[in-house]
């Protein structure tokens, strides 16, 4: 298994928690990694790429290659952990899997903060 991350998108200024989940393929981003560990820094380079604090979203998946993904992972995509960078250099990880029911694009807000730590440096 790997891990799959897509960018979020924060498409509601009035709501700045709030970012929708675009699948692979649609997202302005996306990255396949061996290991979760492996999300802090690419997340760290689209905070630098993108600019500002950003959202990605991601999950383990069974595939070999980002760029064939497999029509199930790209039209199921349902990522349970949500990413979100905080001036400072700190990441908010939150786990979605028990929370709600499954659906296609999945549009949440951040869950209220707690404990927070830095992104290396």
């Amino acid at each position: 298994m790997r891990w799959l991350m897509t960018l979020g998108e924060r498409s509601r200024p009035d709501t700045p928690s709030y970012a929708e989940c675009p699948p692979p393929g649609q997202a302005r981003a996306s990255a396949l990694v061996d290991d979760c560990g492996q999300l802090f820094p690419i997340l760290r380079a689209w905070r630098r790429q993108f600019g500002g604090d950003v959202t990605a979203w991601a999950a383990q998946v069974d595939i070999g290659d980002i760029e064939h993904l497999p029509r199930q992972v790209t039209e199921e995509w349902d990522p349970w952990l949500r990413l979100d960078t905080l001036p400072g250099g700190y990441v908010v990880v939150a786990d979605h899997r028990d929370h709600e029911e499954p659906s296609p694009h999945r549009e949440t807000e951040t869950p209220p903060l707690g404990p927070a730590r830095p992104l290396l440096p």
